[in-house]
């Protein structure tokens, strides 16, 4: 009878504890995903982005979101299982956020919207939502990972985080029409100097600033050795997703080749700051 206590104790004290991470999911999920649940564009977006495309971006961000389990998932996992059962709720809590939020600011079947159309402005939020509700243990009181999850972050366990930043902070401003009025208006000296810019700023931010994992690059070499593990592949991975989020939201149809890359480098300077700082939010 006290064993049976004992295992019903513990069993509520986990229930509680998971009860207060899905809590803090909704949270990030809200604080993270709240600027694109509001903006008009994400709603045109939504509607007419093609089908397959957004397709392969929710199939795209499963695997994302089982790898940012990993690293960072609401609560403490030590198995496949549970890193995909985490990630599946953060999907399901960025889905159920901003169909929430979407209906209560009257989006969701404005104007006589289909269906397909209502899901696909749900959808192309619910990522974000995900990404927030993941990363919300440390944002909203966990504070910084433990030693063993730092040791789970090597090389490619850092561009991979660097890669979900890139993707989390250019989202918030792939679907703005000023990415491409910027791009329009830059003349091809402006656009070097911006992508020289943008690898400095990841170049100082990843190696002088103190931000989280300074200290193990320090370790690994000197500022040389940091721009050629760290760095250019930091700037690499900023500029395949912002050319992924460009082809996504439909920006390539139809453009020049040479105005995809400017349109590419302008949204690569957001994504190179937010791979910088990866580590603060993860």
């Amino acid at each position: 009878m006290k064993a049976g206590a004992i295992t019903g104790g513990a069993v509520l004290h986990a229930n509680a504890a998971y009860g207060r991470a899905l809590a803090r999911a909704f949270g990030g999920a809200l604080l993270f995903s709240f600027p694109l649940l509001m903006t008009m564009e994400m709603w045109s977006l939504g509607m007419a982005v093609e089908r397959m495309r957004l397709l392969v971006f929710l199939l795209l961000s499963l695997p994302m979101l089982l790898g940012l389990s990993y690293y960072a998932g609401f609560e403490p996992t030590f198995r496949l299982k549970d890193e995909v059962l985490d990630a599946l709720a953060a999907f399901g809590v960025g889905f159920l956020l901003s169909a929430a939020l979407l209906a209560v600011f009257g989006v969701l079947g404005a104007h006589g919207l289909s269906l397909r159309a209502d899901l696909g402005k749900v959808a192309l939020c619910a990522v974000p939502g995900a990404i927030g509700a993941l990363v919300a243990g440390k944002q909203l009181g966990e504070g910084a990972p433990s030693a063993r999850e730092r040791e789970r972050a090597g090389t490619l366990g850092e561009i991979f985080l660097m890669a979900v930043g890139a993707l989390f902070l250019a989202f918030n401003v792939a679907p703005t029409e000023e990415m491409i009025l910027i791009a329009y208006q830059m003349a091809p000296p402006q656009t070097l100097l911006l992508m020289a810019l943008s690898v400095l700023l990841l170049h100082v931010f990843v190696y002088r600033l103190g931000f989280p994992g300074e200290s193990r690059r320090r370790e690994a070499g000197g500022p040389l050795r940091t721009f050629v593990a760290f760095t250019a592949p930091g700037y690499g991975v900023a500029l395949v997703v912002s050319l992924y989020l460009l082809w996504t939201f439909g920006r390539t149809n139809g453009v020049a080749p040479h105005e995809i890359a400017t349109m590419t480098i302008v949204l690569a300077f957001p994504a190179a700051l937010g791979a910088a700082t990866a580590r603060l939010v993860v």
